[in-house]
């Protein structure tokens, strides 16, 4: 019997997996494998979330957040230099039934662009090609809104979207807004997303977190049954949580 109200199970997608839940399958998230290229990366055979965002949206920060993990994902004291795409699997120890895909950080000034060019056409390639992708997470600073390069990659997803790819835009750092101010930025950005998903979300005041946890839990069990299928992500072996990753 799975604690799921029956109203989901109905096709009601606002009835949601209890909250407890959904994070106690977050906190499962541990390292899986790092690459610098996308033929570097192992076939997934389960669902595959990514985050992407600007150098300074405050990715790794939500990830570890969602995670309940200070260091899962890498915070670089240098924004955008991390240039690889680390794969965290999620589900009980022995058993995989999604992953998480952190993309590097764009957009950032201080990166050459000739750096810039590469990394760009690498996540374009990945948003495109990526048989196992599921669903994307854009992270973006509400006090900016969508950037153009926010819009492109929006762009460049559409596509898949049609084809049933889910996104949600995830306006961090909410605690920097007024409450007056931050209903004003998530109606711009529902107008402006194209359909997808937008939450409001804060690391700080923990805002947001159980509702993005349940509806990610939701994208990778569409059936609302809980995980229980032996872990076979991978072609490779799966690294553990000491394996080495990409911090420069």
């Amino acid at each position: 019997m799975t604690n799921i109200n029956p109203a989901f199970a109905a096709g009601q997608e606002t009835a949601l997996i209890d909250p407890k839940l959904a994070m106690g399958w977050m906190h499962t998230a541990r390292f899986l494998t790092t690459a610098a290229q996308l033929h570097q990366l192992p076939e997934i055979t389960v669902p595959e979330i990514a985050f992407v965002g600007r150098s300074n949206a405050g990715k790794s920060t939500s990830i570890n957040t969602l995670t309940q993990q200070k260091q899962l994902a890498f915070a670089s004291k240098k924004p955008g230099r991390t240039q690889h795409i680390n794969l965290f699997s999620l589900g009980k120890q022995g058993v995989t039934d999604a992953v998480l895909a952190d993309l590097p950080g764009y957009g950032y000034a201080a990166v050459s662009r000739s750096d810039k060019q590469r990394w760009q056409q690498v996540m374009l390639n990945y948003l495109i090609q990526r048989e196992s992708l599921t669903a994307v997470v854009l992270l973006c600073d509400p006090r900016l809104g969508l950037t153009e390069l926010d819009e492109a990659l929006l762009d460049a997803l559409r596509p898949r979207v049609a084809q049933g790819l889910k996104f949600l835009v995830l306006l961090t750092k909410a605690d920097k807004l007024t409450r007056a101010e931050q209903a004003k930025v998530l109606s711009i950005t529902k107008l402006n997303a194209g359909g997808g998903e937008v939450r409001l979300f804060s690391a700080l005041k923990r805002q947001g977190v159980d509702d993005v946890a349940q509806l990610l839990w939701h994208w990778c069990h569409p059936e609302g049954l809980a995980p229980a299928t032996p872990a076979h992500a991978a072609d490779a072996p799966a690294a553990d949580s000491a394996s080495p990753r990409n911090t420069a």
